[in-house]
């Protein structure tokens, strides 16, 4: 009798050949991995990849254009377009990953509890996301900063605090759909709290979901962070910071157009990045969890 095997090249080829099977499907999910890790690597060695100090003044050398001596050109103040937009790596990446964690630590643990628990914990917790959903989320954000201070840690915890609502949704919506199962009721029955049930058998179903969230917020906190930072509410000068070169490109727009290009082109590629990434996160989720193509 000939055996019928499934065409299931994860399977067949283990852990290799899922690897394989995942660079040859998502290329650009690849690429957008490639690019981010190129990021952190750059946040990392700043320092030895960038040619000159990034906060080091030279009036005399002032808005040169891109040349060998200086690849991106110079800024109003003399300084390296290129050294500042290496160190603005580790400004964003710093800036994004403070507020998705801010938003994680809100939103996660008030969703799983509102979706377990649901009834007033549920409809309250509920409202107050709602609330702040419905408000413009930059706006509130430049509110929140307007109250705690202007700075980079100041706009992050408000930016999280504006993504905290979608990190609630996705949590209280994945705990809703397991909370009914039998295995659920079982743990309870068993004797099992509230805690253990929620830590043992829901968080590892809302996890998934959540992961994803993630990588597209890191890609949201990016371009919020260099918003505020354009309008003098983040990053404080002489920080090198994607968001105030642009806000320097913007004063020196007639004298020097290609100072825009290299923050802009960053800013655009790493949210871009963080993007694909994301998806390629959620489709090899969903490949996992049903098993096939």
């Amino acid at each position: 009798m000939t055996s019928i095997v499934p065409n299931r090249p994860d399977v067949e080829l283990g852990p290799t050949g899922r690897v394989i099977g995942f660079v040859r499907g998502r290329p650009a999910a690849v690429a957008a991995g490639v690019f981010v890790l190129l990021l952190v690597v750059a946040a990392v060695f700043a320092s030895q990849l960038a040619p000159y100090d990034p906060y080091t003044q030279d009036l005399l050398d002032r808005l040169q254009p891109p040349s060998g001596e200086h690849w991106l050109g110079t800024d109003d103040y003399g300084r390296d377009v290129l050294s500042r937009l290496i160190f603005g790596v580790r400004i964003s990446l710093a800036a994004s990953l403070q507020a998705v964690a801010t938003a994680l630590v809100i939103g996660l643990p008030l969703g799983v509890i509102a979706g377990y628990r649901g009834g007033w914990v549920d409809t309250v917790s509920t409202r107050v996301m709602d609330a702040l959903m419905s408000a413009p989320a930059l706006v509130l954000a430049i509110t929140i900063v307007a109250v705690l201070g202007s700075g980079v840690t100041n706009a992050m915890l408000a930016v999280g605090l504006v993504m905290a609502p979608r990190f609630y949704r996705v949590a209280r919506a994945s705990t809703m759909d397991v909370r009914g199962d039998t295995y659920i009721e079982a743990s309870v029955a068993l004797g099992c709290t509230t805690s253990r049930t929620i830590g043992r058998h829901i968080l590892p179903n809302v996890m998934p979901p959540i992961v994803l969230v993630v990588s597209v917020s890191l890609g949201t906190a990016v371009a919020a962070e260099a918003s505020l930072s354009f309008l003098g509410l983040g990053a404080k000068a002489p920080a090198a910071s994607w968001g105030s070169m642009l806000s320097t490109a913007a004063s020196n727009m007639q004298l020097a157009p290609y100072l825009v290009w290299p923050p802009g082109v960053m800013i655009f590629l790493t949210v871009l990045a963080f993007t694909y990434l994301g998806d390629g996160v959620r489709r090899a989720l969903t490949r996992s969890r049903n098993g096939s193509n």
